[in-house]
């Protein structure tokens, strides 16, 4: 399969098949197996759909010696984010949380006119666009031309750049070291997280302050959410292994709170070492990460069995809709989505199509399943039965948008962590 740039994706030079990627311990437990799916944003054109696909095992291994929740490596993440198809400005809840977020920290933080703030991997400008406007000194940094070329189209000063203790050299000599260095969804897509995790400690100026948000692992767990789990996701988190992480880079974990979005997610404060008092919202959640068994083997044994629980009720689901005539349609292509399919075995027969958003996917093909993808006004000319969420974390935002499938007496369907109809 072409990418967007023509060429074959490029494996990864050394396949991380037995050694954790934090500690370096042996991956011997297997957590769950998704079986073989393709890169979750290697959307296709009409014209490869007859074209050889590459698949790549999809399974989750634990570390029992950090607790380090990660995939193996089987792609360099050159071939996944140097162009790449997720733009976060197409959610409007997400721009929304990003408005708050800045709202808060600039008065948690007091930033002022000299002030200068680093979001590593910005995307389109979803969040710095928010400071535009204001005296602060902002810059973005992203890997994907395509996506950052969207972000300067804002106003956004934006570097393009894969962020690591190089380029976070590069950075402060040119710039200046940084008061706040924003860090959402990120982390987690990082097969090298010594590199990042350094990166962010030298880029950091004295008493500055490092936000990190990421997908709890704990959430995931407890509510099956086996679609957050992708080729692209290296790594699924909880407090204990970053904790670790970040003390061999001289930085620490000094508040926490914990979110809504992307089905349960922690922020976390950072900042270097001694620089500022520990909240003890930090112990506390430690302590229920504990008493969940997340530092245990016990709490992983059954989860495999939880998520192919879900697998079945939502076949169950589609073919009882298929066998009763009715059709089911999709909105969205979100990452997590096709996982979702691509495990579940779910082809054009149970799902006539989806609908994104975003223009630069309508005309193109799902991975894997080959669904194809239109702009949402596909939906009110079809009339489909009922309408399946596949980013099922935007559900409040989906449902406003969707409220006019009523008039037919369309129904929407939540998929994780069981099917549900609204």
């Amino acid at each position: 399969m072409l990418t967007a740039e023509g060429l074959e994706p490029t494996i990864a030079s050394e396949v991380v098949a037995a050694r954790c990627r934090m500690c370096g311990g042996a991956l011997a437990r297997q957590v769950l197996d998704l079986g073989m799916s393709p890169l979750c944003e290697s959307f296709l054109a009409a014209g490869q759909l007859n074209e050889m696909e590459p698949f790549y095992p999809l399974r989750l291994y634990l570390c029992q010696n950090c607790w380090l929740v990660q995939l193996q490596q089987y792609v360099a993440p050159q071939s996944i984010f140097e162009s790449y198809a997720y733009f976060s400005s197409y959610s409007s809840s997400w721009v929304d949380h990003a408005r708050r977020y800045c709202e808060m920290i600039s008065r948690r933080l007091s930033l002022g006119d000299s002030s200068f703030v680093v979001e590593v991997a910005s995307n389109d400008g979803y969040l710095l666009q928010h400071f535009l406007g204001s005296q602060l000194r902002v810059l973005g940094v992203e890997p994907a031309r395509n996506v950052a070329a969207v972000s300067r189209e804002l106003g956004v000063p934006t570097e393009c750049a894969f962020f690591g203790r190089t380029e976070a050299a590069r950075l402060a000599s040119v710039h200046g070291l940084a008061n706040l260095i924003v860090a959402n969804n990120v982390l987690a897509h990082v097969p090298d997280l010594h590199d990042f995790i350094g990166g962010l400690s030298t880029l950091l100026a004295p008493g500055g302050t490092i936000t990190i948000e990421f997908p709890h692992l704990l959430r995931l767990m407890e509510s099956a959410q086996f679609d957050t789990i992708y080729h692209e996701h290296f790594s699924y988190f909880s407090l204990r292994p970053l904790t670790l992480a970040f003390q061999q880079h001289g930085l620490e974990i000094v508040d926490v709170e914990e979110l809504t979005t992307h089905g349960g997610s922690l922020r976390l404060f950072v900042m270097h070492a001694c620089a500022g008092s520990i909240s003890s919202r930090v112990a506390d959640l430690e302590r229920r990460e504990w008493a969940a068994g997340l530092y245990s083997v016990d709490a992983y044994t059954t989860f495999e069995g939880r998520v192919q629980a879900a697998k079945r009720g939502i076949l169950a689901f589609l073919i009882r809709a298929r066998e009763e005539g009715k059709v089911v349609a999709g909105y969205g292509a979100p990452g997590k989505g096709n996982t979702l399919l691509n495990y579940c075995g779910i082809r054009s027969d149970l799902l006539a199509y989806t609908v994104d958003r975003n223009p630069f996917k309508h005309g193109l093909f799902l991975p894997g399943t080959h669904i194809p993808i239109y702009p949402p006004d596909q939906i009110e000319r079809t009339r489909p039965d009922y309408v399946f969420l596949l980013p099922w974390n935007l559900k409040a935002e989906i449902m406003d948008q969707l409220g006019y499938i009523r008039s037919w007496g369309g129904r929407i369907v939540v998929p994780i962590p069981e099917v549900q109809l609204l």
